[in-house]
Parts: C-alpha cells; structure tokens; sequence
C-alpha cells in the first residue's frame, strides 16, 4: 500500500531538493560505493525519483557534483605556498577514509568524458606539487603524475575492503610502504 502522497512544492523546493540529493548520495556513496542504488538516495533525500532525474539525469552526473567538493578542496589546498605534496596525499588518503566512491568514479573515468574532466583536474593538481617536489630534490624525477594517482588509487582499493574503523591504520601502513618509490 503506498504511503501518504506527498505535497508537491513546485519550483520553490528545487534548490532544496538538489541540496538534499547530494547530502543523501555523499552518504550512500560513502557507504554503498560508486554503485550506491539511485532509488536509495532519492528515499533518503525525501524526494522521487523524478526529482532525482531531473536534476541529474544519470548515475555520472550525480557523481561529478557530489565530488566536485572533494576536488575543489584539493585545488584550494594545493594552491597554497605552503602546501607541500605529502599534505595534498594526505587529504586524498582523508577523502577517500571517507568515501571509496571517489576513487571508483576516477577509475571510471575511460567511460565518460565528465569524469575524464575530473581525473584531469585531480592529475593536474597532483602533478603541480609533484613537479614542485621533484624541483626541491623531495620527490624521485622518475615518478609521473598518472603514477602519482595509481597509488592513490591503489590505496583506495585497499580501503575499499577495509573496515572502517581500521582505514586509517591502513591508509598508512600502505603509504610507508609506497612512499620510498615517490619521496626521496
């Protein structure tokens, strides 16, 4: 038996309806991966799936505007002098403690022209402060940008299986044993 019928705010809820969908789907992907259900997200966003569709028409769409802040938080941290490349590595390893689903959707990225946009923006920042380490004698002159992000995906992967509450313990046992090959 269907559930009481929901009013229908019209335009008015949209922006409200978008900022719900993308809270719900940081969380389910967070916890269901890039694969989280689409209809999920809708229920725990209190919306249709018609709403959810409207709004981002496909699985793609949705994934590029819920890590778009993941990526912007890594431009504004890397366009910080200061900013060294072990802490954008950091952030990377923190965003991904918290959600595998942002590594699954740069893997992905030979499938759609979207998330080769993202994975471009993520390889050119990582490059930046690579090349800046490489410059000071930090980082190995044999290591390139797209290496870069393979061991962070290895990483992800890794995390992927890993419970939880034990990711970061992880997370950093794997980079002690990566580091040597990136860090001088």
């Amino acid at each position: 038996m269907p559930g009481p019928r929901r009013e229908n705010r019209g335009r008015n809820a949209a922006a409200a309806n978008r900022t719900a969908l993308l809270s719900a789907a940081r969380q389910r992907f967070a916890v269901d991966g890039f694969d989280a259900s689409l209809s999920a997200i809708a229920r725990q966003a209190g919306v249709g799936q018609g709403s959810l569709y409207r709004h981002f028409p496909d699985r793609i769409s949705l994934a590029v505007a819920v890590f778009d802040d993941n990526v912007a938080e890594l431009e504004t941290l890397a366009a910080r002098p200061e900013t060294s490349l072990d802490h954008l590595l950091s952030l990377l390893t923190e965003q991904t403690i918290a959600s595998v689903a942002f590594i699954d959707m740069l893997r992905a990225s030979d499938d759609d022209p979207r998330l080769r946009g993202v994975v471009e923006r993520v390889t050119e920042v990582l490059g930046r402060k690579l090349r800046a380490a490489q410059r000071e004698g930090e980082a190995h002159e044999s290591v390139a940008p797209r290496q870069l992000l393979l061991a962070v995906e290895m990483v992800a992967a890794l995390m992927a299986k890993t419970p939880a509450r034990t990711r970061r313990d992880v997370a950093g046992q794997a980079w002690a044993m990566l580091r040597p090959s990136i860090f001088r």
